[in-house]
């Protein structure tokens, strides 16, 4: 290094940042590992040559800046290289290849990770869409390694710190970003430290006034508060050595963007927020900070429902500590943290503890394991994911949890963030739980699935071999993993039912021409794969059963010598067609349309609605003309003789408004084995009510029962059956 340090120009910038860097890295580093940052140093500066910052810095500046940062956390060689060389891929003419050729596989794959995409796909993106895969692609790369996101967060802080040369809209962005994205991986994984820097810089560029003036406001009460940090501080130490307990006590202003957010959330100004400071007590074990944490309340009353054990119960990031809140001397609220050294050190460096300390137990390998847990569960995740956008919202709830814990029937303890539902209990069990619960009991009591979790519940699931996932549930589930499988399972689900719906389409069209799909000649049916670029009869029926292909038309195709001959139509093609059978099993790729809720036993009618399959309609529907004129691609439909299942007609009552009507209305609906799902008052007056409701049937007949017993009571005036 003595070398190195020899032919230094102290005049440049990145000659004096080189040197700081490898200063630190001679503090854990042998000199054969150093060589290597240098060799990487002098790659990246001149790839970088002539390449400069906004700020009118040589551009290499930048990535020995954020390998210094990671020198601080003591990252390994491999990080402190990629780091230096982690925009040169992005900036520069050099490929991954020779990365990997000059500085290993390893060095190369990191570098790879933190790049941005530049093209994705040759796809017309919006800046949102470019950001988010982005984050997308740094997550798959996180998966193979935990050192691309510390490599990306020290890159983050360092622009952060540099951001005042950007226009005003960039740095809002960033900061939003950091703020959405960043701050939390960070708290995340435990990293508070670095977390808190991100959120006060981003705080001052995205709100650069509100953040002057509530950092001079600090200031100018500092001095007052700073005596009473001092006078209890000096008071906790005192009971403490009385008991006889050894510990350090530090007491601290809170750091301004978690003050800001205390601000907002209860709409209050600085002045009203008392609790602006907090006391870390650090002891040598676990059993002295309990001791600890009854010495504190017996100094100071304790506010009851604000104590937290983090130490039996830890976070999902690792993080260990006993809260509590305390009443002080002047009557203001105190914030008191009690914990072990090595608590605190998990708790600033959180993932990066792994290489800072090298210590005998294995704590920091547990916490590791469980940020690579954390990450596999999302990657699962960003598999389902319909697109980038979708993987940040999906990111964002994860992001952000603040936990409940629950208990199973076994006394098994399982963390849910506030909010979670039982559904989401039950897919945080296993996924297959997830989709075959019907219902619940806490505390041993049956509750709906939409009952939201608190802390102490026993939850026990109740499945059923023949239940599968509601799309009503998304909007009450919150945990990412719930609503991922969710909708995977909907999505593939609704995938079959394309694909027998497009089956027995083309089936219903070959019949008519006195075929079966199995008749046709399997080099046919390849021809027509080719010529519509899909990979399988799967994909052609699907695209069938969603509406994208009349099937008619594949099968004429099909039929013909000529497959890539224009398909002839005659006279007898309309008079030979047979009526598609509605079931009322076929699920999401047939929709009963809203407007005239045709039941079994109505004339109907239906079209193709491309991309979702065939929407029916009743053949006196006021609608069906305008609709007509908006689809071409009607078929003729039938219901089937065994059709089953509850569907819905809506009916308009003209009532007697007058005390319980209502209630004798839905009484005599559910006499007649039916259920009512809404109710819409639409006009009343002192004498006259007149609703829309809602209810299911089984077919024509049982409405018509149903309206006759209605008709017979007296409160009513008018019934009528809603068509559109």
């Amino acid at each position: 290094m003595s070398n190195v340090a020899g032919n230094i120009d102290r005049q440049r910038p990145q000659d004096v940042l080189i040197q700081r860097l490898c200063e630190a890295l001679s503090g854990y580093l042998d000199q054969s590992q150093i060589n290597d940052c240098i060799r990487s140093y002098e790659f990246s500066a001149d790839a970088h040559s002539g390449q400069f910052r906004k700020s009118g810095e040589a551009y290499i500046c930048h990535p020995v800046s954020v390998a210094i940062t990671l020198a601080e956390m003591r990252m390994d060689a491999s990080g402190i290289m990629a780091a230096i060389l982690h925009d040169v891929i992005e900036d520069t003419p050099i490929t991954k290849k020779e990365l990997a050729n000059l500085f290993g596989e390893e060095v190369a794959e990191l570098v790879d990770g933190v790049t941005k995409l530049t093209k994705i796909d040759g796809k017309s993106q919006t800046r949102a869409e470019t950001q988010a895969e982005n984050v997308r692609k740094m997550f798959l790369a996180m998966g193979k390694d935990l050192r691309v996101i510390l490599v990306k967060l020290a890159d983050r802080l360092h622009n952060l710190q540099t951001i005042i040369a950007m226009s005003t809209e960039k740095k809002r962005r960033i900061a939003r970003e950091t703020l959405d994205i960043y701050a939390p991986i960070a708290n995340r994984l435990g990293m508070n430290k670095i977390r808190h820097k991100l959120e006060a810089l981003s705080f001052q560029a995205l709100y650069p006034h509100r953040y002057a003036v509530l950092t001079n406001a600090m200031k100018k009460a500092h001095g007052n508060r700073s005596k009473i940090v001092d006078t209890i501080e000096s008071a906790i130490i005192i009971r403490l050595e009385q008991a006889g307990i050894h510990c350090q006590v530090s007491g601290r202003e809170k750091h301004i963007y978690s003050i800001y957010q205390k601000m907002l959330q209860k709409k209050v100004s600085l002045s009203s927020i008392f609790d602006l400071y907090a006391f870390r007590i650090f002891c040598e074990n676990v059993d002295a900070c309990y001791r600890v944490l009854g010495v504190i309340h017996n100094l100071y009353k304790p506010i009851p429902g604000r104590f937290k054990d983090y130490i039996a119960l830890p976070k999902a990031n690792g993080y260990q500590s006993l809260h509590t809140i305390v009443i002080g001397p002047y009557g203001a609220p105190i914030e008191i943290q009690i914990r072990t050294q090595e608590m605190h050190r998990m708790a600033e460096s959180g993932i990066a503890a792994h290489w800072l300390y090298k210590s005998d137990d294995d704590k920091t390998e547990r916490f590791q394991a469980q940020a690579n847990e954390w990450l596999r569960d999302l990657l699962e995740i960003q598999k389902t994911a319909g697109d980038s956008l979708e993987f940040i919202d999906n990111l964002k709830v994860d992001l952000f949890p603040q936990e409940v814990f629950v208990f199973t029937p076994k006394g098994g303890i399982i963390k849910m963030p506030r909010g979670a539902t039982i559904i989401d209990f039950a897919y945080a069990v296993h996924t297959d739980i997830g989709n075959a619960c019907v219902s619940a009991r806490i505390d041993k009591q049956l509750v709906p699935l939409q009952t939201k979790l608190e802390n102490g519940m026993t939850v026990e699931i109740i499945t059923a071999s023949w239940a599968r996932p509601n799309a009503l549930w998304l909007n009450y589930v919150t945990t990412v993993k719930a609503r991922s499988s969710i909708r995977n399972h909907l999505k593939h689900f609704k995938q079959q039912e394309a694909i027998s719906l497009g089956r027995r389409l083309l089936e219903k069209e070959l019949q008519t021409m006195h075929l079966h799909l199995e008749n046709i000649e399997e080099t046919q049916i390849q021809a027509l794969l080719k010529i519509m670029g899909m990979q399988s009869v799967s994909e052609l029926l699907e695209d069938i059963g969603l509406g994208n292909k009349m099937p008619f038309l594949i099968a004429k195709r099909l039929t013909q010598d000529d497959i890539n001959a224009n398909i002839k139509l005659d006279d007898t093609d309309k008079t030979q067609q047979t009526p598609l059978i509605i079931k009322g099993t076929e699920g999401m790729v047939i929709t009963l349309a809203k407007c005239c809720r045709p039941i079994p036993g109505d004339s109907i009618i239906a079209y193709y609605n491309p991309g979702k399959g065939i929407v029916v309609h009743h053949n006196e529907c006021r609608n069906r003309s305008v609709v007509r004129k908006k689809n071409t691609n009607w078929l003729d439909v039938e219901w089937s003789q065994d059709v089953t299942g509850d569907f819905p007609a809506e009916l308009r009552l003209e009532i007697l408004n007058q005390r319980g009507a209502l209630a004798t209305i839905a009484s005599t609906i559910s006499e007649k084995g039916s259920n009512i799902e809404n109710v819409t008052v639409v006009d009343q007056d002192d004498r006259v009510c007149v609703d829309l409701i809602t209810m299911t049937v089984k077919d024509r007949i049982h409405l018509a029962k149903i309206m006759r017993s209605l008709k017979e009571l007296a409160i009513v005036l008018k019934i009528t059956r809603v068509r559109g």
